[in-house]
């Protein structure tokens, strides 16, 4: 683990004010797009940021770096408090826009109509998932996180996530076909 994590992580144990604050400032952009990603309210986004924020200095001695590195520890906090959220509150996950699927604003205009259309298929598809579905393909395509560190974001193994992405990517042919 490189010499700068070491030191905030030492210094988030002796409780130092100025570590917290950059821990928040390096750390907290990531961790709250991937909260929004699941929650897409901004006020309970920003509600499951602080406690996850709380839930790590809380947590801090538990962190192990022979098991992840600190930001794959950070947004394993992140995925399992705004599940944990969405799953209380039932809300829709996962926002898409043009950018993230690589849709040129330019295109013609029969193609951008198509294209618009596809976009909002997948969008209506990827709402329906479950939370969890929704949260890995989230990681996966918008983080561009490994499936080994999905794998210890969600608690499971590298061979099942990309198992999961696989079905999930199916699944949302299927759906998509089928409306």
């Amino acid at each position: 683990m490189e010499q700068v994590t070491e030191n905030l992580i030492r210094d988030l144990q002796h409780h130092q004010p100025a570590a917290c604050q950059w821990l928040l400032r390096v750390y907290g952009p990531a961790v709250y797009r991937m909260i929004q990603r699941i929650v897409t309210c901004r006020e309970d986004a920003e509600e499951v940021y602080q406690d996850v924020f709380v839930k790590a200095l809380r947590g801090i001695e538990g962190f192990n770096s022979r098991q992840s590195s600190f930001a794959t520890w950070l947004k394993s906090i992140a995925y399992h408090e705004s599940l944990n959220f969405v799953r209380g509150k039932r809300t829709s996950i996962i926002s898409m826009d043009d950018s993230c699927l690589g849709i040129d604003a330019m295109d013609e205009p029969d193609d951008a109509l198509q294209n618009e259309q596809t976009i909002q298929q997948l969008e209506q598809a990827l709402d329906r998932l479950p939370p969890h579905e929704q949260a890995v393909v989230s990681m996966f395509y918008y983080d561009n996180m490994s499936l080994a560190d999905i794998a210890f974001v969600t608690g499971s193994n590298t061979s099942t996530i990309g198992s999961q992405l696989s079905r999930i990517r199916k699944k949302l042919y299927r759906m998509i076909k089928t409306s």
